[in-house]
Formats: C-alpha cells, sequence, structure tokens
C-alpha cells in the first residue's frame, strides 16, 4: 500500500467513526425538535385562554382598587370627623374642669359664706336673748 491509500484508508474510518457518532445525535435532535413542536403547539393553544383570564383578573383588580379608593376616601372623611368629635369632647372635658373648678370654689365660697352669716346672725339673735322679731 502507498502512502496515498493508507490515507485514504484512514480519511475513510475518520469518516465512518465520525457518521456513527453523528446518526445518533442527529437521530436524538430529530425527536428533540418534534418534541419542541408538540410543546409549542401546546403553549399556542393553552396561551389564548390564559391570557384572557389574565385581562378579566386585571379588570377586577382595577376594580377592586376603585373600591378600595373609595372606601379609603370614605374612611377618611369619617375618622377626620371622629378627630372633630375627639377634639370637640377634649374641649368640653377641659371647660368643664376649668370651670368646675371655679363653680366649685365659687360654691364652696357661698357656703362659707352662708355660714358665716349664719353664725353672724344666731350670735345676735342669741345675744338679744329675744325670740320674737323686733324685740
Amino acid at each position: 500500500m502507498t502512502g496515498m491509500e493508507i490515507a485514504a484508508l484512514i480519511g475513510a474510518v475518520a469518516f465512518a467513526a465520525f457518521v456513527a457518532f453523528l446518526v445518533p445525535t442527529l437521530l436524538q435532535l430529530r425527536a428533540t425538535t418534534q418534541e419542541l413542536a408538540q410543546v409549542l403547539a401546546r403553549v399556542n393553544a393553552d396561551v389564548p385562554p390564559l391570557m384572557a383570564e389574565l385581562r378579566t383578573m386585571a379588570q377586577n383588580v382595577n376594580a377592586l382598587t376603585e373600591r378600595a379608593k373609595g372606601g379609603v376616601e370614605h374612611a377618611t372623611s369619617l375618622l377626620h370627623a371622629v378627630g372633630e368629635v375627639g377634639d370637640t369632647v377634649h374641649q368640653v372635658n377641659s371647660l368643664m374642669r376649668g370651670s368646675s373648678g371655679s363653680l366649685l370654689s365659687n360654691l364652696m365660697s357661698m357656703v362659707a359664706g352662708v355660714k358665716a352669716a349664719s353664725a353672724v346672725v344666731k350670735e345676735r339673735f342669741h345675744s338679744q336673748g329675744g325670740c320674737c322679731n323686733g324685740g
């Protein structure tokens, strides 16, 4: 055998080995491509209904958000009114505390005055010794 024949023989063996490894790889690639085509067909069938459900869900969420916004605004105004009522109650309470102290003080002063006046009247009545008016 000549050098050229040996090189051709080595090339043929290398090509046969390459084909022997390439055929299973190509067969696996073909099976993978078929599975991928099936998956894409299933995805194409499933995605439109999912998108419709997502649109409906987004619309529902937007409606709920609007309702919640209205509820929060209503609650805010209600809480503001409750706060104003609380302020009014606090002012009335403060007024009552302040005026009750002075009212109590005035009442005690009046009671003390009445006691003093009655004591003076009793003392004069006993000192004059009379039981009748004008004496």
